[in-house]
């Protein structure tokens, strides 16, 4: 399968031009900011942005542990008059639904319960940590059949959103979750995704996986990740571990505070865009009922 290079709009005009025109499919984009900074409305525009660009809006894959909920369902309400569908991570996968081109897919999952508790190792201890691992194992079939069945359905954008700081990345299992999501799910060939999937149900259900594949090539992937820091300066001032996601990114934003005189502002700075030039200001951007202005 080849892997085209044509930009995604991160539905945000004032940011693809930053980018130099959008973002590349087949790659992952981190974007990394404290609470409330607007992610999680970036998030939606470009999942919003699919249904003009591929014909479908993108799917909003949320692995949320504590707290209340990102809001999704009312900035996607508010913003778009979009009705998120959410599906039920504990379902039953049946191979006939996840093909069957007549049955929606669902847009919205949720693939922990709010326990209102952390999910990082050092937080844990020996037991709770692998009760939180026996519980993301019975749930990853949801998660592939979500994923694989949006995108025979020709599906092509993803937010993964939900990930709360951690001081070591590979401690947290929300990280290590992702970064199955993303080797295994969404980078990997369709017919060993639906071999996952369907297991011993698979060679009965074969031609018609191979009559529904994709190219992973051209999925697009935003990541959003929730800092301990606040202010723009401190993000970009922050080492990256080897091997962190976000070392690993091709594109990295961080979005934050930044002070005028005596007042606070948003701004938001790409790190990272391999692949093309970009501009390296610091932008401010405004929030309203519409989502992200880049100024």
């Amino acid at each position: 399968m080849s892997g085209k290079s044509t930009r995604q709009s991160t539905g945000v005009p004032g940011l693809d031009a930053l980018l130099g025109g959008g973002l590349l499919p087949g790659t992952l984009t981190v974007v990394v900011g404290a609470t409330g900074i607007g992610k999680t409305q970036l998030g939606l525009m470009y999942a919003q942005a699919g249904a003009a660009a591929e014909g479908q809006r993108g799917v909003i894959f949320d692995c949320a542990s504590r707290g209340d909920s990102q809001s999704h369902a009312e900035y996607a309400r508010r913003m778009f008059d979009w009705q998120l569908t959410a599906v039920d991570a504990g379902r039953r996968v049946d191979p006939d639904e996840v093909l069957a081109a007549n049955v929606q897919a669902g847009d919205y999952l949720h693939i922990f319960d709010y326990r209102g508790q952390r999910v990082t190792r050092r937080d844990l201890d020996w037991d709770a940590w692998h009760d939180w691992q026996a519980a993301l194992n019975a749930r990853l079939q949801a998660a592939i059949a979500f994923l694989y069945g949006n995108f025979v359905r020709g599906v092509r954008r993803v937010v993964l959103d939900g990930i709360e700081p951690t001081d070591r990345p590979s401690d947290s299992i929300q990280f290590n979750l992702l970064e199955y999501v993303y080797h295994q799910i969404l980078r990997k060939d369709p017919e060993w995704v639906a071999r996952d999937l369907f297991r011993e149900l698979y060679r009965q259900h074969a031609e018609e996986v191979a009559a529904r594949a994709y190219d992973p090539g051209q999925i697009g992937c935003l990541l959003l990740s929730t800092s301990h820091e606040t202010m723009l300066d401190n993000l970009i001032s922050r080492p990256l571990d080897e091997g962190d996601i976000l070392s690993n990114a091709n594109t990295l934003i961080y979005m934050g505070k930044v002070r005028h005189g005596d007042r606070m502002g948003r701004a938001l700075y790409v790190a990272k865009h391999r692949g093309s030039a970009c501009d390296e200001r610091i932008v401010p951007y405004r929030i309203d009922d519409a989502g992200l202005h880049v100024d």
